[in-house]
């Protein structure tokens, strides 16, 4: 599976944002899905992940009630929706996938797939 994420930009915060992950390979539609971020000095942190039906969401505690993560199985795609977004928000965003559980899905090593990130800049 190669994955290739787009959408990322410049925005006001306060602002939205929807970032989308194409995968290549018709087995996309049995594998989880994940956003990571990663901003300047930090480590890579845990977004949001979804598993392979869609039926199943999982959240990082501070980007729950702003983000939502979505797949459309029909077109290989995945999608990060993104509002109220506060300076703090500032990174690379990364989109990965794996044929894992969604119960680890918040752990970098239980993806086998990355997209080659998208940046997302909010100003104050």
């Amino acid at each position: 599976v190669q994955l290739q994420a787009s959408g990322g930009g410049l925005v006001e915060a306060g602002g939205s944002l929807r970032l989308s992950c194409v995968a290549s390979g018709r087995s996309f539609r049995s594998y989880m899905m994940g956003w990571f971020r990663q901003a300047p000095g930090k480590d890579r942190e845990f977004v949001a992940a979804i598993n392979w039906s869609g039926g199943s969401t999982y959240y990082a505690d501070s980007m729950k009630g702003r983000f939502t993560i979505s797949r459309d199985n029909a077109k290989n795609t995945g999608y990060l929706e993104m509002n109220s977004l506060k300076p703090e928000d500032t990174a690379v965003y990364y989109c990965a996938a794996d044929q894992g559980l969604l119960a680890k899905s918040r752990h970098e090593r239980s993806y086998a797939y990355w997209g080659q990130g998208t940046q997302v800049t909010v100003s104050s």
